[in-house]
């Protein structure tokens, strides 16, 4: 029996998975972003990248704007001409390159000399050496060692480190380690190769030589690919290939040969970590087409067609069509004999989801066979069973995209909930990431419906785990993006009251809070906000000013059109007597309310015809008095009141005593 196993190292590693998500995270925050050097060595995921505004560029002179530096890392040079040309710099390098870099600035600063085990010419090596503080070399084999030891017999006399490219060849380095712990005295030797790059090229070593072929799946320029493909041809037939494409022609012929010599064949995949799952699946896809055809001969497989049409068994497969709907069950038509029948709980995975608005009469559906009774003619199917499992496929590249998945909180389980996607898959959400705070109750959220980001996937197991707080907070994140995008001094919003100080209130605008001070909440004169509004309230209110870096709104509840000033404008002149209340004792006078939201200062100079010295010996706090219009200054928004003008006399009496001398 011809079978396929796929490596489960194979594809995305962490630091090229982190790349290509900060760049395209980047390129939905700008637009437009340009890498430096591609961002990844598959051309399908550079052709998709460029289509979301993500462009390769050889030369930060090439781009504009916003620059991301790849996982394989720059060297320390180039980012200070990217500053210089005033271009803003996203870093995706690899943490673990980073090590590297900040391994060699350290030791290098200190008088060791360098050798990097890796390709001269490959961008993370070109990095790794722009850190180095003196003398630094890069080596690719032993070849290229013994002759650097031969040349120059100062390199590494005095101190010496020995750094490794993180891609790099396993039994190379090695072999390379063998010769530097001979020939150098006390050398520093850090294993730098990533995890991920071992276990893949170990996992790669191991299938090859219990398979008869191997298909490499990677980029022609990946480094990491190529030595997959290397290690593999040294077992078995290797094929290398950087997508489904590359199984026609010579490749495809290749294999149909290998397929058609024996009945018990087994052919193994592996990818570099440049490679997204969804190649990865189309040439599992395509290498079962070839088996398929040439396998089975087309006349046999008519043949077992039929006989699949007259024959069900538990776990098949089959299209049903939909001739009857009640509350319990739909009943359906499955091309048999038999009448088929799937119970309501099988129809979705939503509980609450009654049978008629799961399915109507006529709709063909896929459904898995869960009970046979021969014997009176009927079967039992499972809709919930398929839908989990095309669920599970789109949960996959949910993750691989970051994407948000809709879905209802169907149980509460033992530390956490259990959320049920709309397609079927459930998934487990941990109560450290339901978005519930610590002390709250995990309860609330049964029946909710709930956005959700995939953390974990073990496809095996049929086990996911997402985070609904990961999904509240980009949705947070995306509304006060756009909060700010959108901003304007002048615009209006009907926000709500959310906490409150002796100084003014803070409101949230929709994600964002804003302040409104006290002197803005009211044209009228008020101790506490509190006097004004409640936490909860409702309130209208206008962007006043705001700092987008510090993330600060100033707003006003006052409306224009209820400005106290305009009131008293058109309701009052010079010269006019009104009745004001005091508000206010000063030691230069006393401050009186003529309407609410204007006062009028009465200067002690005109309280009375007699010269006061205490103004509140004459005054008090909520006196009511007659006082004229003296003086009002629109400009300033004020108004000068005098009792003493309206007592007999008293105008002369004052202007005798604003006259100047005559000298």
């Amino acid at each position: 029996m011809t079978r396929i196993i796929i490596g489960e190292k194979a594809g995305f590693c962490f630091g090229v998975k982190r790349a290509v998500d900060t760049a395209l995270a980047a390129a939905s925050e700008h637009g437009r972003v340009y890498t430096l050097g591609p961002l990844i060595h598959n051309k399908d995921v550079i052709s998709e990248l460029r289509e979301k505004g993500v462009i390769p560029v050889d030369d930060p002179r090439d781009a504009e704007g916003c620059i991301v530096i790849r996982s394989h890392g720059v060297p320390e040079s180039t980012y200070r001409e990217i500053a210089e040309l005033g271009l803003k710099c996203v870093d995706a390098t690899c943490p673990y390159v980073e090590r590297i870099h900040r391994t060699v600035a350290k030791y290098s600063s200190e008088g060791s000399d360098v050798l990097v085990c890796g390709d001269k010419e490959h961008p993370e090596v070109i990095g790794i050496l722009g850190y180095a503080r003196g003398r630094a070399e890069a080596v690719r084999n032993v070849s290229e060692l013994n002759e650097l030891i031969n040349s120059d017999k100062s390199f590494g006399a005095k101190s010496l480190i020995v750094v490794v490219q993180t891609t790099f060849d396993m039994c190379k380095w090695t072999d390379l380690q063998e010769i530097i712990k001979k020939h150098y005295t006390n050398p520093q030797i850090f294993d730098t190769i990533c995890r991920a790059t071992a276990d893949r090229q170990s996992e790669a070593h191991a299938l090859a030589k219990e398979c008869d072929a191997m298909i490499v799946i990677g980029g022609w320029h990946s480094s990491n690919s190529r030595k997959l493909a290397d290690i593999c041809v040294e077992q078995c037939t290797t094929v290398f290939i950087e997508n489904a494409g590359g199984l026609e022609g010579g490749n495809r012929e290749l294999l149909t040969r290998l397929l058609s010599s024996s009945n018990d064949v087994k052919i193994g995949i592996t990818a570099g970590a440049s490679t997204p799952a969804y190649i990865i699946k189309e040439v599992h896809r395509i290498m079962s087409e070839i088996i398929k055809d040439e396998a089975v001969d087309a006349e046999f497989a008519a043949a077992i067609d039929q006989m699949e049409r007259v024959r069900v068994y538990t776990g098949q497969r089959v299209k049903a069509t939909v001739v009857a709907v009640n509350k319990t069950e739909a009943v359906v038509d499955i091309g048999t004999k038999h009448s088929g029948y799937i119970p309501a709980e099988d129809l979705s995975a939503d509980p609450s989801v009654a049978p008629e608005d799961a399915v109507k009469v006529g709709d063909v559906i896929d459904c898995v066979v869960t009970k046979i009774n021969d014997a009176e003619g009927y079967v039992y199917l499972s809709k919930k069973q398929v839908d989990a499992q095309q669920g599970m496929e789109k949960i996959v590249k949910a993750k691989e995209e970051n994407a948000t998945v809709e879905g209802t909180v169907t149980n509460i389980v033992k530390g956490g909930v259990m959320v049920t996607s709309k397609d079927g898959a459930r998934v487990f959400v941990p109560a450290s990431q339901s978005g519930v705070p610590r002390n709250g109750k995990l309860e609330e959220l049964q029946g909710k419906q709930v956005g959700f980001k995939v953390i974990e996937v073990n496809e095996g197991r049929g086990r996911v785990v997402g985070s609904i707080k990961a999904a509240e907070k980009e949705a947070t994140d995306a509304v006060k993006a756009k909060f700010w995008d959108e901003l304007e001094v002048g615009k209006k919003f009907i926000g709500e009251v959310k906490s409150m100080e002796s100084y003014g209130v803070f409101v949230d605008l929709g994600g964002v809070d804003g302040m409104v001070h006290l002197t803005e909440l009211t044209w009228n004169r008020v101790k506490h906000p509190k006097e004004v509004v409640n936490i909860g309230d409702k309130l209208e209110v206008t962007v006043k000013s705001y700092d987008p870096e510090k993330k600060r709104v100033s707003l006003t509840a006052k409306k224009p059109e209820d400005n106290p000033w305009t009131k008293f404008m058109n309701e009052f002149a010079l010269d006019d007597v009104v009745k004001v209340q005091v508000v206010s004792i000063t030691p230069f006078g006393a401050f009186a309310q003529i309407i609410p939201g204007v006062d009028g200062l009465i200067h002690i100079s005109q309280i009375s015809k007699e010269r006061v010295t205490n103004v509140a010996q004459v005054l008090s706090v909520g006196q009511i008095v007659e006082a004229k219009i003296t003086e009002i200054d629109e400009e300033k928004s004020r108004v000068s009141l005098s009792m003493k003008a309206l007592i007999e006399g008293g105008d002369d009496e004052a202007e005798a005593e604003e006259a100047p001398a005559e000298e």
